[in-house]
């Protein structure tokens, strides 16, 4: 016997995760989403997984480009994660990358160049996981900010919070 979904919210937000954004690009199409399901699988090969609600924009451009990256973002940029979240005001006919400083690397698609770290990935595979579909990437290219002391943003039971030291 399952729980519901509201049980199973009501729990998973006392699970703290850091908060990245997922982004992709075919063509003249781009897609930016905020994501916080998101692990590493393998040091070797570098193999990456988010978890994709079934239905954004994101995933169809994923399927026809083979191609996704993924920006960690930093404890002062929650502003970029309600962007990418669709919250708040975007002039009209604005996409989601709007005001964003990106760069591209070994596959072409948008990363935020102001993100902590970020990794640049192929599709390795894409299983069904419910309400999402899980997308394995195998990370081609990687960087992170010299700031040691950078510190990751971080989202727990409905709200951003801030690592203590």
């Amino acid at each position: 016997m399952s729980i519901d979904a509201e049980a199973m919210r009501h729990i998973m937000r006392l699970w703290a995760t850091g908060v990245t954004v997922v982004t992709t690009a075919s063509g003249e199409r781009r897609h930016g989403l905020t994501v916080s399901s998101f692990t590493s699988v393998s040091v070797e090969p570098a193999l990456i997984l988010v978890c994709l609600h079934k239905g954004v924009e994101a995933l169809d451009i994923i399927d026809e480009s083979g191609a996704f990256a993924v920006s960690l973002l930093s404890e002062d940029q929650a502003r970029l994660s309600n962007q990418f979240a669709g919250v708040g005001d975007l002039p009209e006919g604005a996409d989601r990358f709007h005001g964003v400083a990106i760069t591209t690397a070994e596959t072409g698609v948008p990363i935020l160049a102001d993100a902590i770290a970020w990794m640049d990935c192929t599709v390795h595979a894409v299983h069904d996981g419910g309400t999402n579909m899980i997308v394995v990437g195998e990370v081609v290219a990687a960087d992170r900010k010299a700031d040691a002391e950078a510190l990751p943003l971080i989202y727990f039971n409905r709200g951003y919070r801030a690592l203590k030291l």
